[in-house]
């Protein structure tokens, strides 16, 4: 595996680099060679962040982690990265898929595996939607504590979304028909 390893806000420092090339190294078994992975080390305040993107065929197995050590961020992120490579196994599996940059002893591996892939909705809600202005939305969803709030638009009186996003901003989804 190739690692392409980057930092913003911080050094790469050689024991930063060793402990990202053994942790990630873990998951050499499941890869060629000449697979790449990228990896971002990021500092902002007191947030150490690790974001790992794996591109494979059809796709890409990718997650960011952060905590207040950089190296708990690195455990962590192998972890994540370990339980998609999981589930990205049981799909290509169940598609009968040519694997890409996977080694044939990822599949042969008959690991016992916790989650079959199969999406399953466990609960349905129903609540009535009333229009509403899209900051009047932001408001409710704040009150309620969700990261997301489903609403009648009063302007277009369209279903839209509003939502957090990781910067502590809000965003609007509005439907598009093609």
């Amino acid at each position: 595996m190739k690692f392409i390893i980057i930092g913003k806000n911080i050094d790469v420092t050689p024991g930063l680099r060793q402990s990202v090339e053994s942790k990630l190294g873990k998951l050499e078994r499941y890869f060629t060679p000449d697979t790449e992975i990228h990896v971002t080390l990021s500092v902002q305040r007191e947030h150490q962040k690790i974001e790992v993107t794996i591109p494979v065929k059809g796709g890409l197995i990718r997650s960011e982690q952060e905590s207040t050590d950089m190296y708990v961020s690195i455990d962590l992120v192998e972890e994540v990265i370990e339980r998609q490579l999981r589930k990205y196994k049981n799909k290509l599996i169940a598609r009968h898929q040519d694997g890409g940059n996977f080694k044939q002893e990822f599949f042969e591996n008959q690991d016992v595996v916790e989650d079959d892939g199969e999406i399953r909705i466990v609960r349905t809600k129903k609540f009535g939607i009333k229009p509403m202005f899209p900051e009047d939305a932001c408001v409710q969803m704040e009150l309620l504590g969700h990261d997301f709030f489903v609403f009648c638009n009063a302007q277009t009186d369209e279903v839209n979304v509003v939502y957090r996003r990781k910067d502590g901003s809000f965003g609007l989804i509005e439907p598009e028909f093609s």
